[in-house]
């Protein structure tokens, strides 16, 4: 056996409840078998004491672990997904054998496997049993199998450390979903590579990012009031057209449709788009201002933001129109980009929806921020991208954990696929499981550092969309969305994002896969 396959071995112990018990053999056996059952969040000293004295009880240790699905006792948990707590686990000398419950309780298994003992923490038994601790007794004795209660000298609670110091295993986590979906680094690669050449429609809402850049002078004598010199000042084409702009870099070839106002911003927006190789159909309406959203920085600190627009909804006649480019363009994916400034409402949304050409791939991002606005009126999309806020407005829910969230937010907005932002702490990525994938997964971010954190939605939004339609893959989508995201955060200013930049990400983030 070579290096890198002994190092792996270890894998060998992660089974099917199924191989499991082929592996031990029914009772009674030649050797004796104990069991642990718990969620190995963090594996910490008090799991390995515990872990250590089930298998000084028997000849052999089986690690069972509760899957993902079934963990809901704190905000944004497991911090680790069940594939990469299975390996952690099986990295263990005392552990001989891994397996993930996919039951709500250990006791279906118990009656299945059969173990001669089953092991609890001292703190099951500490203060009386616990009615769950009784049930799972009154299950290993119905078959002649004996509970062993492990000493308490030593607790620790996998929560409390996830709260006080979270580790960063954006990586760890990686390498365990890319090895539960049979994929690599090379496939992210040549999944970047096929980006170019797909033909997209981008609609939504066009805002024009500025930031005036000052120098504080100081406070006034008489009035609360910051004194500030003006530097410069840049303005970006953000919105819906920065999304048209991350798509453009990506190498898609991009129409633009939206709704700008008849003034200088205007001829800005559309030079800058035409410039890089976008087809702009502007509708211009002469009633409102094309949307410019001002921030005043100093020192690095956003100290204040002017907003000018109108977000009245548009008039039939610009519905008309916008159904109208629509149906003229020959695409492969359509892209709804809502910012609720006039152009999606629950009265357009419906006919805009409509005018898509048959077979055409419909993705819908909500950026709704402190305005109304509801992903749910995206109806049977292939994907949405909202972010957490925006999901708990739509469901009306401030209380469920994330990923219950996502999962109601899934099943009534009756997509293909969704991608839910977490800012810093990633995404979660719901699917239609089947007998190979799971429902769910997770992506940790990416952002070594965050400098300016606008925008990084519209690149995840541009990549994740690309890379599903040319790989259909929803793993690679949400993981080079993430990758993208990262890079639009740690640069101020809201510039589209290119492939190589992307790549560039993903070689340093393989590099730290290999501990280099």
């Amino acid at each position: 056996m070579s290096a890198p396959e002994k190092q792996n071995d270890y894998r060998r112990k992660i089974m099917t409840r199924e191989q499991l018990r082929a592996a031990i053999g029914p009772r009674p056996r030649t050797h004796s078998v104990i069991m642990c059952h718990g969620t190995f969040d963090l594996v910490h000293p008090g799991h390995i004491r515990h872990l250590m004295y089930a298998k000084s009880k028997a000849d052999r240790l089986i690690a069972s672990l509760t899957s993902d699905s079934h963990i809901n006792k704190a905000n944004f948990r497991p911090f680790v997904p069940q594939d990469l707590r299975a390996m952690n686990l099986a990295a263990l000398e005392c552990v001989d054998y891994v397996i993930v419950d996919d039951n709500a309780t250990p006791l279906e298994n118990l009656r299945f496997i059969q173990p001669d003992y089953f092991a609890k923490g001292y703190e099951y038994s500490a203060e009386g049993i616990h009615p769950k601790t009784q049930e799972e007794i009154a299950v290993i004795e119905s078959y002649g199998g004996e509970v062993v209660f492990t000493p308490g000298d030593l607790i620790m609670s996998s929560s409390a450390i996830i709260t006080m110091t979270p580790p960063n295993l954006a990586v760890d986590k990686l390498l365990a979903l890319l090895e539960s979906e049979g994929l690599g680094f090379d496939d992210l690669r040549t999944a970047i590579e096929k980006l170019r050449g797909v033909r997209v429609h981008v609609v939504g809402d066009t805002i024009v990012d500025g930031y005036t850049y000052c120098t504080l002078i100081g406070g006034t004598a008489k009035t609360p009031t910051f004194s500030v010199k003006y530097e410069r000042a840049e303005d970006y084409s953000g919105g819906a057209a920065v999304v048209a702009k991350h798509m453009r870099a990506a190498g898609a070839d991009v129409v633009f449709s939206t709704v700008l106002g008849n003034d200088a911003l205007k001829d800005f927006v559309v030079n800058d788009l035409k410039s890089a190789g976008i087809h702009v159909e502007a509708i211009v309406d002469p009633t409102r201002p094309t949307t410019h959203k001002n921030s005043f920085i100093t020192n690095g600190y956003r100290m204040l933001k002017v907003d000018k627009l109108d977000n009245r909804p548009i008039s039939e006649k610009i519905l008309e129109k916008l159904k109208a480019q629509l149906t003229a363009h020959t695409v492969d994916v359509a892209v709804f980009s809502d910012f609720r400034h006039g152009l999606f409402n629950k009265h357009t949304i419906p006919p805009l929806t409509a005018a898509l050409p048959a077979g055409v791939m419909r993705v819908a991002d909500s950026q709704v921020s402190n305005r109304w606005g509801n992903i749910l009126e995206f109806q049977g999309f292939d994907l949405i991208t909202p972010n957490e806020r925006e999901a708990r407005f739509a469901l009306g829910d401030q209380d469920s954990t994330v990923r219950p969230l996502a999962l109601d937010l899934y099943t009534k907005a009756r997509c293909k696929a969704l991608i839910l932002k977490l800012g810093e702490r990633g995404i979660i990525t719901y699917r239609a499981p089947d007998s190979e994938v799971r429902s769910f997964f997770t992506v940790d971010s990416f952002a070594d550092r965050v400098v300016d954190a606008v925008g990084a939605g519209d690149a995840l939004l541009a990549y994740a969309t690309l890379s599903l339609k040319t790989t259909g893959s929803n793993v690679i989508a949400s993981i080079l969305g993430s990758l993208a995201a990262a890079v639009a955060c740690e640069h101020d200013g809201n510039h589209p994002v290119a492939p190589a930049e992307v790549l560039k990400k993903l070689d340093a983030v393989e590099k730290k896969s290999r501990y280099e």
